[in-house]
């Protein structure tokens, strides 16, 4: 398992168009062989951050995560929308029974 976070922040007036095209990419997504997860955050104190969890079933599904049309369609909907670039940290899950997810 690969989880990576991504860590966004909006420009206040985009936050519910910023909204409906993430969770609209993570429905597609979740539907991707590779991908075991897929989860959209907001930030309760700071409604223009979120987080998205992106959970992989290997190291080379976020890779073909990207050529999907649904994420292409996010990345170019969304890219105005940034108040400053997204970043992202890559995890392994260390708890037993990460192969059952």
């Amino acid at each position: 398992m690969l989880i990576v976070h991504v860590f966004v922040h909006v420009k206040p007036e985009y936050v519910e168009a910023f909204k409906a095209a993430t969770v609209e990419n993570a429905q597609h997504s979740i539907q991707e062989p590779g991908i075991a997860r897929f989860d959209v955050i907001q930030q309760r104190d700071d409604p223009a951050r979120f987080v998205l969890v992106e959970v992989y079933r290997s190291d080379t599904a976020p890779a073909a995560h990207k050529e999907t049309a649904h994420y292409q369609k996010w990345r170019d909907a969304v890219a105005e929308m940034m108040a400053e670039p997204r970043s992202s940290i890559k995890y392994a899950n260390v708890s037993p029974g990460d192969e059952g997810w």
